[in-house]
């Protein structure tokens, strides 16, 4: 039921709590940029130089273990019709540097407010989400980045109290979606004050687990303004009705999470560059329309975007 409802948040809102689903090729209209069935993992195989940076308790057992939080729409992570494949750019990225380093990956998916503090444990080697660069996250976690996305803002198309977010002054009064865990969240709940102090009356911030909620309460008006990823909010605008993206917000470099001082980060970063350089990596970018998040280089853990 929930992968299901997922899905169709790109098409018919009505459908969310009907439990109704659609094949993952009806999330392609042409205004998404998004192609779900293009291969663009055909031809990728193991790379020994690369893979000899990993671990040799890992090489030999061939497999790493992924905590993954599927957000429920394109591009970066959503449920295949079967509710058990995971698609999207993260799983491709994922994917394609498994292929690169011999490895396999177990994948289990999570929440994504429980993955981070999953990987101190030991549960999980890699965590995938969308997972911002902060200096916060970075005290207890590094990162191996592979995309450029960031924060963002959409609203109703008939709303009109706010066009554009420009600084956190414009949401005072309005309640804002967002989701539980993220880097949006924490934002927001650090930024509070500058309402008051701008002499304006607080914006109230209400946070979920599931993506669906959010839309759902943006579109039945208990949310006013949603707050979260700049990709995922300009493919939702393409696609859902009565949806309007106000624009980016400020810039985060994307990585794969992993405890801090894992050995996996020279290896991961290694296959990430040679995806850039072949030209596998724009190819996955083209098949989810994120072109525009490219980076020019794979790093450990570099510094938050001011």
């Amino acid at each position: 039921m929930r992968a299901r409802c997922l899905l169709l948040l790109t098409a018919v809102l009505t459908l969310v709590v009907s439990g109704c689903a659609a094949p993952a090729d009806a999330l392609d209209p042409p205004a998404s940029g998004v192609r779900p069935s293009a291969d663009v993992l055909s031809g990728l195989s193991r790379d020994d130089t690369i893979a000899a940076l990993l671990p040799p308790a890992v090489r030999e057992a061939g497999v790493v273990k992924f905590g993954s939080s599927v957000g429920g729409q394109p591009p970066s992570s959503y449920y295949a019709e079967d509710n058990k494949t995971v698609l999207g750019l993260d799983a491709d990225v994922s994917e394609a540097v498994a292929r690169t380093l011999g490895l396999r990956i177990e994948r289990e998916v999570a929440s994504f407010e429980t993955i981070l503090p999953s990987l101190a444990s030991g549960k999980y080697d890699i965590g995938t989400g969308n997972f911002g660069v902060t200096e916060a996250r970075k005290k207890t976690i590094d990162f191996v980045t592979y995309i450029n996305d960031g924060q963002g803002f959409a609203v109703r198309a008939d709303e009109d109290r706010v066009t554009r977010v420009e600084s956190l002054v414009s949401l005072c009064g309005l309640k804002v979606g967002t989701g539980a865990g993220t880097t949006f969240e924490a934002t927001l709940e650090r930024e509070k004050h500058v309402c008051g102090t701008a002499g304006k009356p607080d914006y109230e911030v209400l946070s979920f687990s599931e993506n669906a909620a959010i839309f759902l309460g943006l579109q039945q008006r208990h949310i006013d303004v949603v707050m979260s990823t700049i990709n995922g909010l300009r493919y939702a605008a393409a696609n859902q009705p009565n949806l309007k993206f106000l624009g980016e917000f400020k810039r985060l470099d994307v990585g794969f999470a992993l405890p801090k001082g894992s050995a996996l980060a020279p290896a991961l970063q290694a296959a990430v560059n040679k995806l850039i350089e072949d030209g596998a990596y724009e190819k996955i970018l083209d098949k989810w329309g994120t072109k525009d998040s490219a980076i020019p280089e794979s790093l450990i853990s570099p510094p938050e975007h001011a």
